[in-house]
């Protein structure tokens, strides 16, 4: 599936992430931030944000120099982007070096500056086009309540039982997110801590867990894309919740019957 190139194309990919995030309960208030970084600069930047500046990148990212990010702004609502996305969101032109960027903007924007996780993200895109090559990648920061509300079971706050809790649901979870999830441990938000774990985490899987608060989700094709892969594992924890308070009463997925899924559509899984 071809990424989009144009700046309407991810504006649009943004807002529908947004609004599915939201129906998903995932982003309360101003909670959630999406950032997308493609190497070609798109041609139609001056329609959508006109306005220029010089911003200083919250770390350095040498890597990414010539590189351009579409990132929501601090407080923004991502309920909002597809009503008025430049006004949520700005872009930033990696200068030479990586310490700074040409900052471009709407003269509606809504926020003072980018989200204050954007170091959270700049992490994974450098590590990322670092270690794959790529072209173009997004990021996603959410609150999905079933996923964040299980992470406060101690019992479950590994990477074997989570991901064999909320994957024995729905045949089609395991195909569509074959690594599973990777959990982490409750770290500081903003700090250095989560941000080494998450960018680690985030090399052989497409989601990390931040326990107790939240996920990071990436995708080289789409925002859209990247919030597909939440609401397929939101909805295995809203099961595994609701069998919780049923006693344990669903039988869910054999481990044997996993195990025929996985042959019949050829997963490359270590969880099983």
């Amino acid at each position: 599936m071809n990424h989009p190139t144009t700046a309407a194309e991810i504006l649009a990919s943004m807002g529908a992430a947004g609004a599915r995030l939201d129906h998903l309960g995932a982003v309360e208030s101003a909670a959630g931030n999406i950032s997308v970084s493609i190497r070609e600069t798109p041609a139609d930047l001056d329609e959508f944000f006109p306005e220029t500046g010089t911003i200083d990148l919250p770390v350095e990212v040498p890597g990414l120099a010539g590189w351009t990010f579409f990132v929501t702004g601090s407080g923004s609502r991502l309920r909002d982007l597809a009503v008025a996305p430049a006004a949520q969101v700005s872009v930033l032109i990696v200068n030479e070096g990586g310490k700074t960027a040409v900052w471009r903007t709407n003269p509606n924007r809504t926020f003072d500056h980018p989200t204050s996780e954007f170091n959270s993200h700049l992490g994974v895109h450098e590590d990322q086009v670092a270690r794959r090559g790529l072209d173009f990648q997004t990021v996603i920061h959410a609150q999905p309540p079933h996923l964040v509300s299980l992470s406060h079971v101690r019992e479950l706050r590994n990477d074997h039982d989570f991901n064999h809790a909320i994957l024995r649901w729905e045949p089609e979870t395991l195909v569509q997110v074959p690594k599973g999830i990777k959990v982490l441990d409750f770290m500081v938000p903003g700090s250095e801590e989560l941000g080494n774990a998450n960018v680690a985490g985030l090399r052989d899987h497409v989601i990390t867990l931040w326990s107790k608060h939240g996920l990071m989700v990436r995708s080289d094709v789409s925002p859209l894309d990247a919030v597909d892969k939440v609401e397929y594992l939101e909805a295995g924890a809203a099961y595994e919740i609701r069998n919780r308070q049923m006693g344990g009463a669903c039988e869910g997925l054999l481990d044997s019957e996993i195990k025929r899924v996985i042959e019949a559509f050829n997963i490359d899984t270590d969880l099983y």
